[in-house]
């Protein structure tokens, strides 16, 4: 039953949002240039990779040895404005379309994770990815990883057709009155360096 229901609204929300979605790509065209989709490859269900799909959120900005500047000083307020609305995250829906991700479920990071994770986190990816999640209701990237990834872990072991409803009613909430996207003062989540512990 969950992937029929992520077929049939992944489907509808591509046909109904597909005046938004063509107004974002002329938006994103215009303030941050091509291209207007951020593709990178992601681990799925049980880690196998595929590429995941966004809209692009951060102009090309480099250094003079030609490295790309952190994330804060690329990030644009038209950039952040996609970001807190998650506006950027509705090409996804094609994600869950073509079957690499649920709408609910732990979000997909990146693939240099996976070697960092202890036994009981990588169970994260015993389900396929969500569009948005247990952690993110819950704090999104306002939360340490290690409470995320526990967060991750529960919705594994506690999930259900009706917890899903839930956390799509709670995304909508969240995102309308933009809670727990992130921490004070930090535009994107540092990076994932291991846990000292399984927790």
């Amino acid at each position: 039953m969950k992937r029929a229901f992520d077929m049939v609204v992944a489907a509808v929300g591509l046909i109904c949002l597909a005046p938004v979605l063509a107004a974002l790509m002329i938006a994103i065209r215009w303030k941050l240039g091509a291209p207007v989709f951020f593709r990178q490859t992601r681990p799925g269900l049980h880690g196998v990779p595929f590429r995941m799909v966004k809209f692009r959120t951060m102009r090309d900005a480099y250094d003079r040895y030609g490295v790309a500047l952190p994330d804060a000083q690329r990030m644009t307020a038209f950039g952040r404005l996609l970001r807190s609305t998650s506006l950027d995250e509705l090409p996804e829906l094609w994600n869950v379309l073509r079957g690499e991700m649920s709408l609910v479920g732990p979000r997909p990071l990146l693939m240099e994770y996976l070697s960092l994770y202890s036994e009981r986190q990588r169970r994260r990816h015993e389900v396929s990815p969500g569009v948005t999640g247990w952690a993110q209701v819950n704090g999104r990237n306002a939360l340490s990883w290690e409470r995320k990834f526990e967060l991750d872990v529960w919705y594994v072991e506690n999930r259900s057709f009706w917890l899903d409803l839930r956390i799509l009613a709670l995304t909508v909430r969240r995102v309308l009155v933009r809670d727990g996207i992130s921490a004070d003062g930090v535009d994107t989540m540092q990076r994932f360096e291991g846990s000292k512990s399984d927790g």
